[in-house]
């Protein structure tokens, strides 16, 4: 006698039953690992993909902030040199001005003006200008009190601060509008 005919009918059809199970399950299991090895593949290659993606997406990010850190260092070099050159040209026309106050003061320089000669109005006659390297020549002038020509330098002073101001003013505006 053979072991499977020792076995009982509804035993043997158990027996076959689960060994037909756990054949299925046997196959459905390796089936569902191999699929996620599949899956796990694919999802590694979009992870991939999207890290590469990322990647490229800040790298350009990097490289657009460097270059707008490029152009605010450029644009605070320009209005550096700019403020420098402002400075220096109002430190010298203050300087250029205290010359002048001090001649006007120490009497090296007379401000004078020049008269219409077909005034009517001028009823006395002035001496013209003689002193020597005059632009002047052989033009009536009259001499300004040196009071009076301190302040008029004075005004001019703060003229030529305003313009200079206005120039450095107009350039900041001019360099930050482009």
């Amino acid at each position: 006698m053979r072991f499977f005919e020792l076995i009982s009918a509804p035993c043997r059809l158990m027996g076959l039953l689960l060994l037909l199970a756990s054949v299925a399950g046997g196959s459905f299991a390796s089936a569902w690992r191999v699929q996620a090895w599949r899956y796990e593949a694919l999802l590694e290659h979009q992870v991939a993909l999207q890290m590469d993606l990322l990647n490229q997406q800040s790298q350009a990010a990097l490289r657009r902030q460097l270059a707008e850190q490029q152009k605010r260092l450029a644009l605070e070099r320009l209005l550096s040199a700019n403020d420098q050159q402002h400075v220096r040209e109002l430190s010298d026309a203050q300087r250029d001005q205290g010359r002048l106050r001090d001649r006007l003061a120490t009497a090296d320089v007379r401000l004078s003006v020049l008269l219409d000669a077909s005034d009517p109005a001028r009823n006395c006659p002035m001496r013209a200008a003689t002193a020597a390297g005059s632009v002047v020549h052989a033009a009536h002038s009259a001499r300004l009190d040196p009071t009076h020509a301190q302040r008029i330098i004075g005004i001019t002073d703060s003229g030529d601060d305003g313009l200079i101001a206005l120039r450095a003013c107009q350039a900041y505006v001019r360099a930050i509008a482009r």
